[in-house]
């Protein structure tokens, strides 16, 4: 098994703890509703969103991906972290064991913060992940991330 390792991060106008709780925290009620073209559900299989818990997201017809389910590793809501896993799911591909994820929310500037995602692909014996494969996938947390961005910009009294 190989693992390929990715990082990236962006600059938001909004606090970290306003992302972090809608990011985080209420991604299975404000997801859906903000990307309702591409998620039609996230549900909560097992726990209740501590940590153990396993959640599935539930695409469209119009998602290249059925379902995948998540995993919850870690969970700092005072320093803003997450580590979680993806276990199961279409997304996979038939080439990866699993996704690991770890989110942060950092302090930036006055009232913004900094969101950093450190992923690490974790391949099956003898494949190799295409990074084409790679940036689909970063492309797409990223879009979900300004999505959540410009509604709490929208909203300044959501999630505070």
């Amino acid at each position: 098994m190989g693992v390929v390792k990715v990082s990236q991060s962006f600059k938001t106008k909004v606090t970290p703890d306003r992302m972090f709780k809608a990011l985080i925290l209420d991604s299975h009620n404000l997801c859906p509703q903000l990307m309702f073209s591409s998620i039609k559900s996230i549900e909560y299989l097992q726990g209740n969103g501590d940590v153990g818990s396993i959640k599935q997201l539930n695409f469209t017809e119009a998602s290249p991906f059925r379902y995948v389910k998540h995993r919850i590793d870690g969970l700092d809501k005072e320093k803003w972290t997450c580590k979680f896993t993806m276990i199961e799911g279409d997304a996979l591909m038939d080439k990866l064991e699993k996704i690991t994820y770890e989110v942060k929310f950092e302090p930036y500037g006055y009232g913004g913060c900094v969101c950093k995602i450190s992923s690490e692909y974790h391949t099956k014996e003898d494949v190799e992940i295409k990074e084409e494969d790679i940036e689909f996938g970063k492309d797409r947390a990223i879009g979900m991330y300004e999505v959540v961005e410009a509604y709490l910009l929208a909203h300044p009294r959501a999630y505070i």
